[in-house]
């Protein structure tokens, strides 16, 4: 005989509603603009998709929101009156349509998902450290119950830089390059120096930061650096080893490729080295060409290093 689990009760079915009425008063959903916006929440959330999923389709997009197509229509319809988003044509199907947000979408959206991020860091700075760790993995518990689990073809999302990421990126990087290829210290100050100077001279227009991450922890990055008006370099992509095999490195190398093509650059160029035999893969893979390569001694190693161009 096959077990039928018992309707929940009333007063869980209330406990629930009553959390739902005190989390939307407690963070503001219920104002006409979100976070003293323009905005209301839906039109955050695709700000939000927009600014960290790169080109998509607008049914991609409505699929993933859980919104009316034609509710979704008229909503992107006005983003794009309001020069916040652009239409381009796929390059793999010419009916198709991507949606990007323009710079003056970037712009818009920058603030508010900072004044969110600030809200967030208010609500936890009145808590103890303990405190905050059973609020975080309450919050995770009710996700992984209630929705609809993790998703197989995206196991980590893509964000911006953050305070603090840069200093992990060179303590990962340090650690993992020491133990996969043995290299000294002098790489991890390398790492260190490019990540700085990036943070230090950063230009949103021209120049952009991927850090992956999952169930709150970073697994992997990659940096698009300004180097003239015509060239963009990639730098330090990385991935952890316990993200490799989700396709994580070529999904970074894309947004790269994509975003280097948006801002019209006309070569993508990288430096790396022969040993580095999982990343020159995804390069070839994806039509960069090797020009350049010389023997060197850095990192406490006899190397190769190695120049790569693509042509945007």
């Amino acid at each position: 005989m096959s077990h039928i689990p018992k309707l929940p009760t009333d007063e869980q079915i209330e406990r629930v509603r009553s959390f739902n009425r005190f989390y939307t008063r407690h963070i503001g959903l219920l104002n006409e603009g979100l976070l003293e916006s323009a905005f209301s929440l839906t039109e955050a959330r695709v700000l939000y998709e927009l600014a960290h999923r790169g080109p998509v389709t607008a049914a991609d997009l409505g699929r993933e929101l859980g919104l009316d197509a034609g509710y979704l229509s008229r909503l992107l319809k006005r983003f794009g009156a309001q020069g916040l988003t652009q239409r381009n044509p796929s390059k793999d199907d010419g009916r198709q349509f991507l949606l990007s947000l323009t710079d003056k979408g970037f712009a818009a959206f920058t603030p508010l998902n900072q004044a969110s991020a600030a809200q967030v860091a208010t609500m936890l700075s009145g808590l103890s450290v303990g405190e905050r760790e059973r609020l975080t993995q309450a919050m995770t518990t009710v996700e992984h119950l209630v929705g609809d689990g993790p998703r197989p073809d995206r196991p980590y999302v893509l964000r911006s830089h953050q305070p603090g990421d840069i200093g992990w990126i060179a303590h990962r990087q340090g650690i993992l390059y020491a133990q996969e290829y043995g290299w000294d210290q002098t790489f991890e100050a390398l790492v260190a120096e490019i990540a700085a100077g990036f943070v230090r001279n950063f230009d949103p227009q021209w120049e952009r930061c991927w850090i992956a991450e999952r169930g709150g922890e970073i697994i992997g990055s990659v940096f698009l650096v300004r180097s003239s008006d015509e060239v963009a370099k990639l730098r330090l992509l990385y991935v952890e080893p316990c993200a490799r095999g989700l396709g994580l490195g070529r999904r970074l190398t894309e947004e790269c490729i994509a975003f280097a093509r948006d801002r019209g650059y006309r070569t993508l160029t990288l430096w790396t080295n022969d040993v580095l035999v999982a990343a020159r893969r995804i390069y070839q893979a994806k039509g960069f060409r090797l020009v350049k390569e010389e023997p060197h001694h850095s990192f406490g190693k006899d190397l190769v290093g190695q120049t790569w161009d693509l042509d945007l």
